[in-house]
């Protein structure tokens, strides 16, 4: 079963990452207050980052990596995230949106 990592933008202009099985479930409980101490403390905003592995140890590892990322690294990968999406979506025809 696969893995996602994640990274949430928050109001203060912050990033929060973190790892799930079911990243809408995990932003949800995020949204509520229930997910994080940080996304208590930081309001999340959006979710900015998702990128799918294998396995619950591939997804601790890139979380690893993606925290020790700085900011403006982070804003660049979210960023270039959303790009990508909005590319995917020009490439659908109407009937599959």
């Amino acid at each position: 079963m696969p893995y996602y990592v994640y990274m949430i933008a928050c109001e203060d202009g912050g990033f929060y990452t973190g790892c799930t099985k079911n990243v809408d479930l995990r932003f949800r409980l995020h949204m509520t207050g229930s997910g994080a101490r940080y996304t208590r403390m930081h309001k999340p905003k959006k979710l900015v980052y998702v990128e799918e592995v294998e396995s619950r140890s591939d997804a601790m590892k890139r979380e690893k990596v993606l925290k020790r990322l700085s900011h403006s690294q982070k804003a660049k990968l979210a960023k270039s995230a959303l790009r990508h999406c909005q590319r995917a979506q020009k490439g659908k025809s109407v009937s599959q949106r």
